[in-house]
C-alpha cells in the first residue's frame, strides 16, 4: 500500500537548533521512502550555497535535494511546498515559552495557515518512529480529519484520543448528577465518533475523557502517556487561534514538549 507522503519539505536556518527538524525529516523520508527537500530561505544577498546546507545534514551525502529560495522565510517555504507539491512540511523550534519564539519566529503561524499540506513542528531529537500519538478532539469535522490523517501517516502508532468536556455550573452546583449527565453526553459523542471510524483505526484508539479546561486535561494526559507526537486539527482560517480545539492549540505548543503535527481540514 502506498504511503500518503511521497514528498517532504524541511526548513532550516543552518543553525544547530534546526538539526532536530532536519534529522526527523530525513528519518521519515527513509521510513516512508519519500523524497526529502531541504530548504534554506535567503532574504538578503548571501553567499550561501547548497554545499553550506549539506554541511548541516547528519550525513552530508544523505539522500535529499537542497533548495535556496529567495524572499522572507514564511513565503519562501509555503511557495516552495506548493511548487513541489509537498505532502508534509517540517520545521523546528528554538524555545517553548511563546509562539513568537519558534525557529521561524511568528512565521510558523504563516506556514501552518498557508502550507498546502500538514505541518510537523519538531521539538525533540528523533529516537525512532512515532509510536504514541496524542490526538485532541472536540468531535468536530476538522478534528476527525486530523485523527484520520494522523492514523494514515503513522499506521503502526497507538492513538490516544483526548476530549475535555465541560460540566455546566460546576463552580456553583456541586452535583454528581450534573457531572454524570455531562460525562454521559461526552461519552455518547465519543461512541458515535468511534462507530463511524474504520475498524483498522478504531482498534488503535485509547480514549481519554475528562472534565476540565482543555489545555489542563491535555497536559495531564500527556504526562500520563508520554506521547512522542501531538496532533492538532486546524481549520486554517487564522492560524493556531482557529484550531478545532480552540486556544488549546497554542496552549499545547507551549506546554507539551512533544513534537506537534497540525493537520488542516480538507
Amino acid at each position: 500500500m502506498t504511503h500518503p507522503v511521497r514528498s517532504i519539505l524541511v526548513a532550516t536556518d543552518l543553525s544547530a537548533r534546526s538539526d532536530r527538524a532536519v534529522d526527523r525529516a530525513l528519518e521519515l523520508g527513509r521510513e516512508w521512502n519519500a523524497d526529502v527537500h531541504v530548504v534554506h530561505a535567503i532574504e538578503r544577498d548571501a553567499a550561501t550555497t547548497a554545499l553550506d546546507v549539506r554541511r548541516v545534514l547528519p550525513d552530508p551525502g544523505a539522500k535529499a535535494s537542497v533548495g535556496l529560495p529567495y524572499g522572507p522565510a514564511p513565503k519562501a517555504i509555503t511557495d516552495t511546498a506548493r511548487e513541489m507539491a509537498a505532502d508534509l512540511v517540517v520545521t523546528g523550534v528554538a524555545r517553548y515559552n511563546d509562539l513568537g519564539d519558534y525557529l521561524l519566529g511568528t512565521a510558523v503561524d504563516h506556514v501552518v495557515r498557508d502550507a498546502p499540506c500538514p505541518v510537523l513542528v519538531v521539538k525533540q531529537r528523533a529516537h525512532g518512529p512515532y509510536q504514541r500519538l496524542l490526538v485532541a478532539t472536540d468531535f468536530s469535522k476538522g478534528a476527525k480529519a486530523a485523527l484520520l490523517g494522523a492514523a494514515a501517516l503513522f499506521p503502526e502508532a497507538r492513538l490516544h484520543l483526548v476530549h475535555a468536556y465541560h460540566v455546566p455550573f460546576e463552580s456553583r452546583i456541586k452535583s454528581e448528577d450534573v457531572r454524570a449527565i455531562a460525562r454521559s453526553e461526552a461519552q455518547q459523542k465519543l461512541d458515535a465518533l468511534l462507530a463511524d471510524l474504520p475498524e483498522a483505526v478504531r482498534s488503535r484508539i485509547e480514549p481519554h475523557l475528562a472534565s476540565g479546561e482543555p489545555g489542563v486535561v491535555l497536559d495531564e494526559v500527556a504526562r500520563e502517556v508520554w506521547p512522542d507526537l501531538v496532533v492538532i486539527g486546524a481549520r486554517g482560517i487564522s492560524g493556531f487561534v482557529q484550531a478545532t480545539v480552540g486556544s488549546v492549540a497554542s496552549s499545547l505548543l507551549q506546554r507539551v514538549a512533544a513534537d506537534t503535527l497540525v493537520i488542516k481540514e480538507g
